[in-house]
């Protein structure tokens, strides 16, 4: 499903991994990172940079209910898209259309011309099929639109963010984790401000990727604008890996699981929980009490926008990165018309009717006329 905030127009299309860069074209810059480890934060504070004022932002999301679009701070000047689903699944479809449709809207004058795209993907994503995508000699062009996409786009760089609290399980449980970092130009450390002690990660992520350019989020000397200098991607001094999985993605269909944008893999999945009454605030420190503490959650990544009785103009947001729960947090407004409480939860192997259960539980009240819907 695709939620289209603004029009846009644009296809991608072949050329060489190492090509010129078409000065004319637009650069695009890939977000990626594991779940949970502050993508959406990262570009918050990308776009807060001068220099991104014509910047259009499209952000990707496993499930089919947008939590992470309200969050980003793109303001009423900015060209904003989010999709849902498993884009490492329909990459070439979705990034394509979506860059398409951004052009196309830009040759109508319906948008101002843009200075750069930003993608932020979500947390599963499988970098490989996203930059075959996009770079010259990639996948292959299936239509008139990927030709127009090739000419008029570009990659400039793939920025990753490694979360150093839950690094160790991001590279011991999934592959896509490993792939993140192994395609990446900047790796960004986060959370090393809530790290027990400083473990030498770049020196262990060096051997995963050589080329890449190492920051400290949390060190004073972090500067948002390194990490917008590239000019065309380029697979130069990364391991021997990756030139191998570009040329295997180009080669693979991936139809596999496009028909639930529910899963992801055999394993990982997303289950969405909304309710149409607002929440007290003990019944949603309840609910994720339960879920963040029980070990047999199989919880990866919990997100969430509620709407709590005591404050019915500010919702609270809540986080948690496996059996983390970080403070909830009231945002000054609702970031859009929907003022339901909803909330998506990715995991491996979850307990999808207890969870559910649970929910119906906290929400529930006799004097609600409507419930929770899963």
């Amino acid at each position: 499903m695709l939620h289209r905030l603004f029009k846009r127009s644009q296809p991608s299309g072949p050329s060489q991994i190492e090509g010129q860069s078409n000065e004319a074209s637009v650069p695009v810059l890939l977000l990626t990172g594991f779940l949970g480890s502050g993508k959406t934060t990262l570009l918050n504070e990308i776009l807060t940079d001068p220099r991104m004022a014509g910047t259009a932002v499209i952000v990707n999301e496993f499930g089919s209910v947008p939590i992470d679009h309200g969050l980003v701070r793109v303001g009423s000047e900015r060209y904003f898209q989010t999709t849902t689903g498993c884009i490492c699944c329909t990459a070439t479809s979705d990034i394509r259309v979506s860059l398409y449709e951004l052009h196309d809207a830009m040759q109508k004058r319906k948008i101002p011309a843009i200075d750069r795209v930003i993608i932020e993907t979500t947390g599963l994503a499988d970098p490989a099929p996203i930059i075959n995508s996009i770079i010259p000699g990639g996948a292959p062009a299936t239509a008139l639109r990927d030709h127009v996409v090739a000419r008029q786009f570009r990659l400039s760089g793939v920025v990753t963010t490694f979360d150093v609290l839950n690094g160790r399980m991001t590279l011991q449980s999934v592959i896509g984790g490993w792939k993140q970092l192994a395609f990446a130009d900047h790796i960004v450390l986060t959370k090393t401000d809530l790290a027990d002690e400083r473990k030498d990660w770049v020196r262990e992520l060096k051997l995963l990727n050589p080329a890449a350019h190492f920051h400290d989020k949390n060190d004073a000397d972090f500067k948002i604008a390194d990490l917008l200098d590239g000019d065309a991607y380029s697979i130069s001094g990364k391991a021997e890996d990756v030139g191998g999985w570009l040329a295997m993605e180009a080669l693979t269909e991936h139809a596999d699981h496009t028909h639930d944008i529910h899963r992801h893999g055999d394993k990982i999945e997303a289950v969405v929980l909304t309710h149409d009454v607002p929440l007290s605030p003990q019944a949603l420190q309840t609910f994720l009490h339960v879920i963040t503490t029980n070990t047999r959650s199989g919880l990866l990544r919990l997100k969430g926008i509620f709407a709590l009785a005591d404050n019915l103009e500010k919702p609270a947001i809540a986080h948690a990165v496996q059996h983390r729960l970080y403070p909830i947090e009231r945002l000054s407004a609702w970031p859009d018309h929907d003022r339901s409480s909803r909330v998506v939860l990715i995991g491996l192997d979850m307990p999808l009717g207890p969870i559910r259960d649970l929910f119906r539980a906290v929400a529930a009240s006799p004097s609600r006329k409507r419930g929770a819907r899963t």
